[in-house]
């Protein structure tokens, strides 16, 4: 995991006016908080941490691969401000997990017996409602 200070060092955040309920505070407070980060200008991840991250949040990221995050929750900025930087840090930890390779299971043989077993009875009792006049 990339150095969280240097992460945050790297992001811009421009404030615009929310929407939504609020009364007269949504037309005269810029509550609401974008968060811009682009990707291939950091210098606090690797190259490879880069592609991961491109491959990751493809969806997220824009033409110019920037990362936009907006955060509107509360009235107050600060708050968003420091809910939308939180959210950028769970968002880029948990895109650069990696996946726990699947480990191969196989049936145990106890299992195929029963299977076997059940088929046996379920064709022998299909067997005895034969008409056995048209064999």
């Amino acid at each position: 995991m990339p150095n969280e200070e240097q992460l945050i060092k790297e992001l811009t955040y421009k404030a615009v006016r929310s929407s939504g309920a609020g009364g007269q505070n949504v037309n005269k407070v810029s509550s609401k908080v974008e968060l811009h980060f682009h990707l291939p200008d950091s210098r606090a991840l690797s190259e490879a941490e880069k592609e991961r991250l491109q491959v990751k949040l493809s969806s997220k990221l824009t033409n110019e691969n920037e990362l936009i995050l907006q955060c509107d929750e509360s009235r107050s900025q600060h708050k968003n401000k420091e809910l939308v930087t939180q959210r950028f840090i769970a968002l880029i930890k948990e895109s650069l997990k990696k996946p726990k390779p699947r480990k191969k299971t196989r049936p145990p043989k106890a299992a195929k017996l029963k299977r076997l077993r059940e088929k046996k009875m379920r064709a022998e009792k299909k067997a005895g409602r034969r008409d056995p006049l048209k064999d």
